[in-house]
């Protein structure tokens, strides 16, 4: 994928509204989509969290070499090294891969962002972030988030970043971080499967021109190990094995064209490679508006991730390293 669209700072007024509309998908190939900078992204990233630093670069690679063209990681994740060796030892062009990290809340802060910054970028051996994002909201000290954010917003202004956005910000978080900051996040990157859906916050997204990023897209949250007992699995739904019987396709590529269809952009993870390829064959069927609806009807409203009201950096601050 070629770079297009700058910095995008030009784009927005001081009054946090979009030069353009909502994101729009590619309804050709739903390839891609546009962010409300002008920025194209994949539709189809590919994660790393939970990926153990010496297993990143095989899987990245792996992953690039299947199609991916994002790939999405965190300062918090410590595996931001090994997502630059993978994309060294791809041999792509710079220029063809979108690169998207978080900063830890322990880094929040106007000077201590910019910092952050440097380091994710000399872990990832690149000179520009395609996408940098804030993890978590602070919601007791929301000003350390705001000064965070005021950070991305001179990193966009200086190139040093393509986009920014958040994470796990809640329409509460978004109506303040409108408020009191100069660009609309391009995205806000939420836990999104078919057990929760978030539809209040997905609407409040969309309403803004922000695309909805979703992490945990088929449901892996509801069956990671460690995540609590009696869970179910999203793999073993019986409304989502029948839609894939009907397509020939696996639970987990349901899954994911529900989300690509719904204008959702997903970051599924994998370190087995017949997995990481399963996860990317999503562009050859297309879900019925019944079967969309199915899957929306699954919903229960129980988050499996942190509540993001409870975020504190007493309870989640952990020192990230320098490069």
């Amino acid at each position: 994928m070629t770079a297009e669209g700058g910095t995008g700072s030009a784009l927005f007024d001081s009054h946090c509204q979009p030069a353009q509309t909502t994101p729009s998908m590619d309804v050709m190939s739903s390839l891609s989509f546009t962010l409300n900078n002008g920025v194209e992204i994949p539709s189809v990233g590919f994660g790393v969290f939970q990926t153990p630093p010496d297993e990143t670069a095989d899987a990245v690679a792996t992953a690039l070499e299947v199609g991916y063209r994002h790939i999405d990681t965190a300062a918090a994740y410590f595996n931001e090294t090994g997502v630059g060796e993978g994309i060294r030892r791809s041999g792509l062009d710079r220029s063809e891969l979108f690169v998207e990290t978080k900063v830890w809340i322990s880094d929040y802060g106007y000077e201590q962002t910019l910092h952050a910054y440097e380091k994710s970028a000399r872990k990832l051996g690149t000179d520009q972030i395609d996408l940098l994002i804030l993890h978590q909201a602070l919601p007791g000290e929301f000003d350390l988030t705001l000064d965070a954010y005021r950070a991305l917003e001179k990193l966009l202004a200086d190139g040093a970043v393509r986009a920014i956005g958040v994470s796990n910000f809640m329409p509460e978080h978004l109506t303040r971080l409108l408020a009191e900051t100069s660009v609309v996040p391009a995205v806000n990157q939420i836990e999104v499967h078919p057990y929760f859906r978030q539809s209040e916050l997905l609407a409040m997204n969309a309403a803004h021109g922000i695309l909805s990023q979703a992490w945990s897209p088929i449901g892996g949250i509801t069956f990671y190990p460690g995540y609590g007992e009696e869970r179910r699995s999203t793999l073993q739904d019986p409304t989502i094995g029948e839609i894939a019987a009907a397509h020939g396709k696996t639970p987990a590529q349901v899954m994911l064209r529900w989300h690509i269809q719904q204008g959702r952009q997903v970051i599924p993870k994998s370190v087995t490679p017949a997995r990481i390829a399963e996860n990317f064959d999503v562009f050859d069927f297309e879900l019925t508006g019944d079967q969309l609806a199915a899957i929306d009807a699954l919903d229960t409203g129980v988050r499996g991730g942190p509540e993001p009201a409870q975020i504190t950096r007493e309870t989640f601050g952990r020192e990230i390293p320098e490069a």
